[in-house]
């Protein structure tokens, strides 16, 4: 299709046409799958929150192994393979009706017979970060209250951790009954603020106390390869939230590629920032002595116990957005049976941007899986999920060692490897299902700029010669000063629509090799450290 646009500036309607087709694309995909209803905002809160957490506090002890130099480069490293990671499932979304995406409807169309792997991975990792969190409430409320009056440590109560696990229970249940991840948007709103505080708090004593001398800072150096692969997985996993993506995909009411691009970088560049900051200001008040929770360096005082019970906020309205994949995966992989792969692809195709995978009429599942989870079956599993995660927070006191070896397998493969895996797969130019959705796009797109090119026609014909001459001449001047940056500006997008698709699937096929990578350096610092302890 023509660009008119540099033929003349006045024609502003002919410069969007592909957004007007990218747009019309999308409002057609969510009328076929029903569409969301969240917003743009109420996204980036959800999906930071989620990447956001205790680990913050971790970050000056990780960029002390790194130096500073280094920790920025790999703090911001980590940020853009996450950022890449998220976009990629947003691109295997298209392939999806709208609001049915989710890992178990992509590995049905991608690997259907390892689909109970990928979730049971998920449900586990998910599982075993809420109850890391309940963990930690029960490790700092009794901390808090002798914080804030001595007098509790002699009330017996007050000073059990089993205690204050079963209280902050009666606020986790009802939040983790919510059915739609953007009904927690207010409760993430405020666990934001309490990790605002601990920014604030990191920040202040940056600026009031005496800095670490010089010679405790490494600038340039660093502390060498094991320490540095040791603080590795602490800065990769701080940016791990992609088992929510797909219900942030379902859920956002304008599902334009601006629109999740928009929040994908907004949350990720905020977690970066919070991160650099955090790990600048902490490691040059403390330097190399400092630890992984810089919180309990500081002298005690009610700032301090404030940061706690912070943190305690911070965790307790986190568990919620681990009860939501993990159930969601649960059903998944209670839903599975072996499949034919043959089968699966002997698909009627149908055109107009109809969903890919031909599904019942049935009510939408809020998880974004492709069959509707039933109240009762709701409740059971969610029941099923905190009573689990509740006997488990009481009976033992460190998950340490299950979560690195968890986090090892389970974040880098959502991360990194399943959203690698998954578009390369699916966008093979062979793929049945690559070809039905660049055919039901290349048939809107025709139409559409068959209707754009009449009114260009008409809006031509109307202009004189001269006029045309001029702006024709204008602009060949300016393709001859500029070159080739000029057209590359020209052709690069916000959204990220001018990627070729090769590139991306080259790019998908990276990010899944550096996700097995990072896997292993993982698991054998872990194995490193298992063999250390004893």
């Amino acid at each position: 299709m023509p660009n008119y646009s540099t033929i003349t500036g006045e024609s502003s309607g002919s410069a969007s046409a592909g957004d007007m087709a990218r747009h019309k694309r999308a409002r057609g995909r969510q009328k076929e799958g029903g569409g969301g209803q969240a917003t743009m905002v109420s996204s980036v809160i959800n999906l930071l929150n989620t990447i956001i957490g205790a680990g913050t506090l971790a970050m000056p002890s990780a960029m002390s192994h790194f130096g500073m130099t280094i920790g920025i480069i790999v703090i911001l490293w980590s940020g853009f393979t996450s950022a890449f990671g998220l976009y990629l499932q947003s691109r295997c979304a298209r392939y999806l009706d709208r609001g049915s995406s989710s890992f178990f409807a992509l590995s049905q169309m991608t690997y259907p017979n390892a689909a109970v792997i990928f979730d049971a991975a998920i449900a586990i990792k998910c599982f075993g970060v809420g109850v890391s969190y309940m963990i930690i409430i029960g490790d700092l409320m009794p901390g808090v209250v002798e914080g804030f009056d001595a007098r509790a440590a002699d009330i017996p109560f007050l000073m059990d951790r089993n205690f204050w696990i079963t209280v902050f229970m009666l606020v986790i249940i009802p939040l983790s009954f919510l059915r739609r991840l953007d009904s927690l948007k207010y409760t993430s709103i405020v666990a934001l603020i309490a990790i605002g505080y601990l920014i604030v708090l990191v920040v202040y004593h940056f600026a009031s106390d005496a800095l670490a001398p010089r010679d405790k800072i490494r600038y340039i150096s660093w502390g060498g390869p094991v320490e540095a692969l040791a603080s590795l997985p602490v800065v990769i996993f701080a940016y791990t939230c992609h088992q929510n993506m797909f219900s942030i995909l379902n859920e956002l009411a304008n599902n334009s590629p601006a629109s999740v691009v928009g929040v994908i970088s907004s949350s990720i560049g905020s977690a970066a920032s919070v991160y650099v900051l955090v790990a600048i200001t902490g490691y040059l008040t403390f330097g190399n002595e400092v630890i992984g929770n810089i919180v309990s360096m500081y002298p005690a005082s009610i700032a301090s116990t404030i940061a706690k019970a912070a943190i305690v906020i911070l965790v307790t309205f986190s568990i919620p957005l681990q009860v939501h994949p993990c159930r969601a995966s649960v059903d998944a992989v209670l839903k599975w049976r072996p499949k034919d792969v043959s089968r699966s692809q002997t698909r009627t195709s149908s055109p107009g941007g109809r969903p890919l995978i031909p599904t019942p009429i049935q009510s939408r599942s809020d998880h974004g899986s492709t069959a509707s989870i039933s109240d009762m079956r709701f409740a059971i599993l969610t029941t099923i999920i905190l009573v689990l995660a509740y006997i488990v927070a009481l009976t033992v006191v460190s998950l340490e060692r299950v979560l690195a070896y968890v986090g090892s397998t389970g974040s880098t493969s959502i991360s990194f490897i399943l959203p690698g895996l998954f578009y390369y797969k699916i966008s093979d130019p062979n793929s049945i299902y690559h070809q039905r959705l660049m055919k039901d796009d290349d048939a809107l797109s025709l139409t559409e700029s068959e209707s754009e090119d009449e009114n260009m026609d008409e809006n031509l014909l109307g202009r004189s010669v001269e006029s045309i001459r001029s702006a024709a001449s204008g602009a060949s001047a300016r393709s001859k000063n500029s070159g080739f940056p000029w057209r590359w500006r020209r052709k690069w997008r916000w959204d990220m629509e001018h990627l070729k698709p090769e590139f991306l699937r080259g790019a998908s096929l990276a990010l899944a090799i550096y996700g097995l990578c990072v896997m292993g350096v993982c698991l054998a610092m872990n194995l490193v450290g298992t063999v250390t302890a004893h």
